[in-house]
């Protein structure tokens, strides 16, 4: 009966649901002593879930959301770590996805419901070790007191992870996030030298990052260069950069701020207008590229310096296309360009970014280009006082990279390579440690 009445439920929500509503990607990543699992869709969602025995399995339906990455039948993705066996994601009914853990026996689970942008976090942590009996001497002597039991060592309490089916007027709330207990503070890493055997001021201070901003490229009116079948570069910039900020704040624990979140356009001085208010310690701005011949191909990353390079200085033009700076400023953008120090930083962020992209780029097309890193005088880079670059991801102007920048996984792929090198880049810094998901 009540099995009816969740199918009921469900039944019903789907029928007013938002027809768009899709989970768009579901990924795990491995660490040293759990596993974190992230839900994500394109809008609002409320979900239920339920744990099962025999085998050991938690399940998750979203409510009203279509998996973008099922057409049929089930999608198996094996993990196979101490934590968790495998994931399946199936549509179970019309407008319903569920997500099924197949868990080892024991583990616990914590879901959290975030937003901007909306995922589900499932957090799986080893099982609770119960702490064994005090045992006391059968016949102690009288003078010799029975020995004091050892307090058991305090333990992390699991959120309740179950949310019952939602009634029309019921609003779930998300399961609070577990609480870690306070460990001592860990050492503090020393910066190594940059790629050139360098220390600059950033490295010698033991400057670190803490607080990044992303810029996706246009937006508004502002369309950007766009592709033979249409893709826009502000909407290709945009969606990437969320895919990448959500990778930053769930992996590298700085905080994310954008330029913009929507089809909005900002003009290029806001943009570092607005890295600078916030005293961001990273600026990065995406952009797609774009060429009169539609064989040219490849990623390259920029960063701001003076050049003569004729390609560069197209790439610039294009770039810098809607400034509203007038040739009186000229001086002064000079000064701003010819801080070396931040120029040696900015110059070291992009060769880790342009090494991963194409890293990325290489195992998915052999005949992939590593344009390098370059340097240009981009207006949207020259006020920040941050280290500061910019990455062209791709050529919507070639038909066949077009055609994968259209597609979720592919884009996803784009934004793990650029973290991994922005991580990379930050672990280079003076630094606490972290854990780094191994999955990335």
């Amino acid at each position: 009966m009540l099995a009816r009445i969740a199918l009921t439920t469900a039944s019903a929500f789907a029928l007013f649901a938002d027809p768009a509503l899709e989970v768009t990607a579901v990924r795990f990543w491995s660490m040293t002593d759990s596993t974190r699992v992230a839900i994500e869709t394109n809008g609002e969602f409320r979900f239920r879930s339920d744990r099962l025995q025999n085998p050991d399995r938690v399940f998750y339906d979203l409510l009203g959301a279509k998996p973008r990455m099922v057409e049929k039948g089930v999608r198996i993705t094996q993990v196979g770590d101490k934590l968790l066996k495998r994931i399946r994601v199936a549509e179970t009914q019309p407008g319903t996805t569920r997500i099924v853990l197949d868990l080892e026996d024991g583990v616990q689970v914590v879901a959290s419901q975030l937003s901007n942008p909306e995922r589900l976090i499932l957090d799986l942590r080893p099982p609770r070790v119960e702490p064994p009996a005090p045992s006391f001497p059968a016949a102690p002597a009288p003078e010799t007191p029975a020995p004091v039991p050892q307090a058991a060592p305090q333990l992390v309490q699991q959120a309740a992870a179950k949310v019952t089916t939602p009634s029309a007027s019921e609003t779930v709330t998300a399961p609070a996030p577990i609480v870690p207990e306070k460990t001592p503070a860990k050492p503090a890493l020393p910066a190594k030298r940059n790629s050139n055997g360098e220390r600059t001021l950033v490295r010698a201070l033991g400057l670190k990052v803490r607080r990044v901003v992303i810029d996706p490229g246009h937006g508004g009116h502002d369309q950007g260069t766009t592709g033979r079948t249409g893709l826009m570069e502000k909407d290709l910039a945009l969606d990437v950069a969320k895919r990448l900020g959500a990778l930053i704040g769930m992996n590298l624990g700085s905080e994310v701020i954008y330029t913009r979140t929507d089809d909005t356009f900002v003009s290029l001085e806001a943009r570092t207008a607005l890295a600078n208010e916030k005293k961001a310690d990273l600026f990065l701005s995406l952009h797609a590229n774009s060429s009169p011949f539609p064989s040219v191909s490849g990623v390259e990353t920029y960063y701001l310096n003076f050049t003569t390079e004729r390609r560069a200085m197209d790439v610039a033009a294009r770039e810098n296309a809607g400034s509203d700076q007038s040739i009186y400023e000229l001086g002064d953008i000079l000064q701003r360009i010819g801080k070396q120090d931040k120029a040696k930083e900015s110059r070291d962020f992009a060769s880790r970014i342009q090494n991963s992209l194409y890293g990325y780029s290489l195992r998915n097309n052999s005949a992939a280009k590593n344009r390098g890193v370059k340097k240009a005088p981009f207006v949207v880079l020259i006020g920040a006082t941050m280290p500061s670059i910019l990455a062209e991801i791709g050529f919507v102007s070639n038909a066949r990279e077009e055609s994968l920048l259209k597609k979720a996984e592919h884009r996803q792929r784009i934004a793990e390579a650029i973290f991994k090198g922005l991580s990379r880049y930050a672990d280079s810094l003076s630094h606490f440690e972290v854990a780094h998901s191994a999955g990335n």
